[in-house]
Order: C-alpha cells, then structure tokens, then sequence
C-alpha cells in the first residue's frame, strides 16, 4: 500500500492507495483552478450559507458543489472538501485502484476491498479518541464526514462536539454533516443532541447513518458500521476551504 500527501493551498489531502502511479495532484490542482476560475465570476457561489443555481454547463467540481449543497440546503462551499475527496476518489477507480482512501481535512472519500478502520475524532470529555468505525470490505465508494462547533476551521452554527456522516456521496456526506451541526444549539446537551436527530429525519433518505456527540450525550440515526476500540490518536486540523 503507498501512502503520500497532497498540499495544494487550502487542500490537505492524506492519501493510502494501491496504485503505485498516479497523477491525483495534477488533477486536483486542474479541479481547484476550475473552482477558482469559476469564483472569480461568480462571487455568489463563495459566499453564500444557501444553495445557489448554477448553468448547465459548469465545471464538474462546480456541478458536484451545487448538488450536494441544493440536497443538503447549505451553501456550496460547506461541500467542498467532501467534494474534492470524491472526486479523487472516482479518478483513482478510474485508473484501477480498488482501495483509495481520500482524507482531506478530515472528509474522507473511500473504496476498499479489504477491512479497514476509521478513527472517530470529537475530542469528547466522555468518548475520547480511541473509538473507531469497522468499515467491512466493499466494491462501492463510501463518504465518511465530519463537522463540528468546537474543532477545525470550518463554519458552523451549532455546538456539536462531532457530527460525523456516512453516505455513499462523500459531497453529500460533508453537506448534511454541515446542516446536522449547524441545528446542534440548545439550553443544554439533550435539547442540542434531539434538535439534530429531528434535522437528520429530514434528510433520512440521502444518507445511511450519522453519530452526534454534544457534551454528556451521544446520539446515532440510521444505520452506522460497527463501533469498535481504538488506539487512541491525535489529528492535526488543516483548513477545509476551498
């Protein structure tokens, strides 16, 4: 298995592939100028907290963007990340590889024909980090993301410790994980930890499971891998703008 990085400006890429050879920097950095070029002239698409419409003719990485934020009703940057890993990932499949795991700045595009294990980190007074999901081997890809009031660099408008999302589109995995936090907001743990799983309800169908962690509570919808024990691990927070 090789292992390398990618770090093109705000992108922080931590790749495990089996291909030996690849060109996934290049098409990264082609994928960031596509969105860039795009942003200078559409300012919109950079800052808003909504979904914006886009032209039928946009760059994938714009298209995939839009997509994920229109499901999840958040604006099109909360996907970028997840976006990225994904497409990554189906560039990686595209040239062969069966096992690509994608993690950028903590959104993680995977396939995998052998199982592996994904460390949950929250940094919670009551899970820690040594908790961890035991994904089985698949043919298929798997998004596995994360958003949190209290960690990394990301926006959000709630007070989640954690809200990790599991989904079969890492784009959508990284927006619905960003609707879910941002609705983590409450007098105490409780009333924060009910107002996410009465938001995940809402978006039950473009998901397979979320685990919420707020404080004293935690809290999981649909259907999650196994949670295993882990070595405990420490993770060093990179920006996951653009």
């Amino acid at each position: 298995m090789n292992f390398s990085k990618i770090d093109l400006d705000e992108t922080h890429i931590r790749l495990t592939c089996d291909l030996a050879r690849h060109e996934l920097k290049r098409y990264v950095f082609s994928i960031r100028r596509d969105l860039k070029n795009y942003i200078l002239k559409n300012q919109d698409f950079l800052l808003s907290f909504e979904p914006i419409e886009v032209e039928e003719d946009v760059p994938l990485i714009v298209r995939t963007m839009a997509e994920a934020s229109n499901v999840s009703d958040v604006g099109p940057m909360a996907c970028v990340a997840g976006s990225i890993s994904q497409l990554s990932l189906d560039y990686l499949i595209g040239e062969g590889s069966r096992y690509s795991i994608v993690e950028n700045g903590g959104d993680i595009a995977m396939i995998n024909d052998e199982k592996v294990l994904c460390g949950i980190y929250s940094n919670n007074q009551v899970l820690g980090n040594n908790i961890a999901f035991e994904i089985k081997a698949r043919r298929s890809p798997l998004g596995i993301c994360s958003s949190s009031g209290k960690i990394g660099h990301s926006i959000s408008f709630g007070d989640a410790d954690s809200v990790c999302v599991i989904s079969k589109s890492c784009a959508l995995s990284d927006g619905i994980a960003t609707r879910i936090a941002n609705e983590i907001r409450g007098e105490d743990s409780e009333e924060k930890i009910v107002n996410g799983l009465e938001c995940s309800e809402n978006y039950k169908e473009f998901f397979d499971g979320a685990l919420i962690v707020c404080d004293s509570h935690v809290a999981s919808f649909g259907k999650l891998p196994k949670i295993v024990e882990s070595a405990d691990f420490d993770v060093n927070f990179q920006p996951v703008n653009y």
